[in-house]
């Protein structure tokens, strides 16, 4: 149970793309990764942090776990964590690493609909 923090109620977070530059250094891997925050309130946001730290000072990961729109569970590594006080209580500032969204890209193809085949090259074409 400590390697994760739950998100028991409530509506799955909303993630903000991080470009800071600081956030930028958290996503280096050799792999193409989106990074996000998404903030949380919450009644123990330093206990959750120290979690975290706790976590990373033993080299293991921690996760994000939640429901999406469509109610499965999905999880995410947290790459850093910050507890602040706001007006409506704690707030958890979450950084996490996501697998990029390839559904959403738009691909234009241009796409010649003429032969351009000389008579030479039939033979290839078996």
């Amino acid at each position: 149970m400590d390697d994760r923090i739950t998100i028991i109620e409530g509506p799955p977070p909303t993630f903000e793309v991080v470009m800071d530059g600081w956030a930028m250094g958290l996503n280096e891997s050799p792999y193409l990764y989106d990074l996000m925050m998404t903030r949380l309130r919450t009644f123990n946001g330093e206990a959750l942090v120290e979690r975290c730290h706790r976590a990373w000072r033993n080299r293991a990961p921690i996760y994000l776990h939640y429901r999406n729109d469509s109610g499965l569970e999905e999880k995410v590594p947290i790459l850093a964590a910050r507890s602040i006080d706001g007006q409506e209580g704690q707030v958890l500032q979450l950084w996490i690493r996501k697998e990029p969204d390839h559904s959403t890209l738009e691909l234009e193809i241009d796409v010649d609909s003429e032969d351009d085949f000389d008579d030479d090259d039939s033979d290839f074409l078996d």
